[in-house]
């Protein structure tokens, strides 16, 4: 996108890594004409998924809960959308909604091998540097929509750790002002998925049964999406209640034994507004006081690289001790980014019933219910969180095999279940 008068430019823009989307693209212009011509030709891509070429009805219902409900949309807002080319059916829908809405939007389309076009040329000056329309987007627009829609979700395991180090660093500032104007709600931000082949294999499941899941996740009552979530809202707002009397919190699980300090912090029910679909509760714990070990139960997969069986220990809130049984270097690499890498800036409960299982998705993983995730970095200012990185990194820790929350010694959750 150009760094001027967003709403006369009839541009849809591409990227490496270092966008308005929290992890950051680097953004370049096709006109729109041109990459109707030759990204959309009506030939059909192998594997690619059904709804691509045909018009389902479901993607019509997801755009407007989006749109209605997850961001509501205000005439005159600006809306950047940005996401892969697989997601086209949804970026399409979605800007007929917020056209309807009256706000004006503007598109962010994503390239396959640009991110690695970028990490294997650029110099650290480029590394470094952030382009106009990304700080655009991050300081002036009321709303952000982010569609993962990856054609292949490890393309960045064998980037230069360093390079990313690098990149990550710059963007710091940019983020802090992401995060703190959403934390204010002057940026209304979230993001949902658009399934492709490359996930339903990290999933371990056929496209179209995949496609299937992610959209049933969505629209788990699909005569009234948005009467569901607001239920969920009720529900989680109720257990965020109860949950904010804990001083602190003490899991409990094979090979894990951790406490975290949670009182005076804010829990906050995510129900469909930050991210779609959703199901957790979370806060961001002191920085100074977790102490313990976790041994977290499935792969941990941050931009692109999966790191297996990774062990941390803290102490006064920062990680001293950490290894792992694959990736350890990228996991190293992460916690020596910034300062704040090796303090958590999140703790949070799933509690998705439609999520049952490990896919390898973040936006999937951490809503599982009978879990919980921990993440590395960034926290949320508007939970009370203070630390800061340019890293946020969850992981996921499985409950149901016999963990246990205490909170100030209660035991309150056990084997993936409220007790209360």
């Amino acid at each position: 996108m150009e760094s001027g008068d967003y709403q006369k430019c009839d541009i849809v823009e591409v990227a490496t890594e270092q966008s308005s989307d929290p992890r950051g693209y680097n953004m370049g212009v096709l006109p729109f004409s041109s990459y109707e011509k030759y990204i959309f030709p009506d030939i059909r891509i192998p594997n690619a998924p059904r709804s691509l070429f045909m018009n389902d009805p479901r993607i019509e219902k997801i755009a407007n809960v989006l749109v209605t409900y997850s961001m509501a949309l205000k005439p005159g807002e600006r809306v950047l959308i940005q996401g892969g080319v697989a997601a086209a059916p949804l970026i399409r829908a979605f800007y007929r909604e917020a056209l309807r809405a009256g706000a004006f939007p503007t598109t962010n389309i994503i390239l396959p091998g640009l991110q690695k076009i970028f990490f294997d040329e650029a110099d650290a000056d480029q590394l470094g540097w952030i382009p106009e329309c990304a700080r655009v987007g991050y300081e002036s627009y009321e709303a952000l929509l982010t569609i993962w829609a990856d054609d292949n979700t490890r393309e960045g395991t064998h980037f230069d750790p360093e390079k990313r180090a690098i990149q990550a660093r710059a963007m710091q500032p940019l983020q802090k002002v992401f995060r703190d104007r959403m934390a204010s709600g002057e940026l209304k931000w979230c993001c949902t998925m658009y399934p492709t082949a490359a996930h339903a294999q990290d999933a371990d499941m056929a496209t179209e049964d995949f496609e299937d899941f992610v959209f049933n996740a969505c629209l788990p009552d699909s005569d009234d999406p948005v009467g569901y979530w607001r239920g969920v809202q009720a529900q989680q707002m109720k257990l965020a209640e109860r949950l904010s009397q804990y001083d602190e919190i003490r899991v409990v699980a094979p090979d894990t034994d951790i406490t975290v300090k949670v009182g005076g912090r804010t829990w906050i029910d995510a129900s469909g507004h930050l991210n779609f679909p959703d199901g957790e509760i979370y806060t961001s714990p002191h920085k100074d006081e977790t102490t313990g070990h976790v041994h977290y139960t499935f792969p941990a997969v941050y931009r692109g690289v999966e790191v297996e069986d990774v062990q941390l220990w803290f102490e006064a809130g920062k990680v001293v001790r950490a290894v792992a049984g694959k990736g350890e270097d990228f996991l190293q690499a992460q916690l020596d980014t910034d300062e704040g890498a090796r303090f958590l800036g999140e703790f949070a409960i799933g509690t998705n019933p439609m999520v049952q299982r490990f896919m390898k998705n973040t936006l999937f993983d951490e809503k599982i219910k009978g879990t919980i995730h921990m993440a590395l970095g960034m926290a949320f200012p508007e939970a009370g969180g203070s630390n800061i990185s340019s890293v946020h990194w969850d992981m996921v820790l499985e409950m149901r095999n016999g963990g246990q929350l205490f909170g100030d010694g209660e035991l309150f959750y056990e084997n993936g279940e409220f007790l209360f």
